[in-house]
């Protein structure tokens, strides 16, 4: 079996920021802040939603919900719906450490499957 394609980190923000281009924050009443560690490029991201004001940024995130632990290609595919958060999290693909609603909150965010 081939081994998966790694994604750079700025392709992977580049799909997110496009993903979010029209994000309304009014919309959105909660507080996110979620760290995203890419195992294979060993690459590391933010993403906060603070008074409806969205930031991603190439950081670690001290002060963080959640962080999640996977690798690029399978992050790419889950926030293009190609793979769900949850298949992701129980096929041992995905890695979560404190909340798992936050995580779900940002696949959704993002467009993904969050089940």
């Amino acid at each position: 079996m081939a081994a998966a394609a790694k994604i750079p980190l700025e392709d992977i923000l580049a799909d997110i920021n496009q993903k979010t281009a029209n994000f309304d924050g009014s919309s959105y009443n909660g507080f996110l802040a979620l760290q995203v560690n890419l195992t294979d490029i060993e690459k590391v991201f933010y993403v906060e939603v603070k008074e409806g004001k969205l930031t991603i940024a190439p950081f670690e995130y001290n002060d963080r919900q959640a962080k999640m632990t996977m690798t690029s290609a399978n992050f790419s595919k889950m926030i293009n719906g190609n793979l769900s958060g949850t298949t992701a999290f129980l096929t041992g693909k995905l890695k979560i450490e404190g909340s798992i609603e936050k995580c779900k909150e940002l696949t959704a965010l993002l467009g993904g499957k969050s089940d």
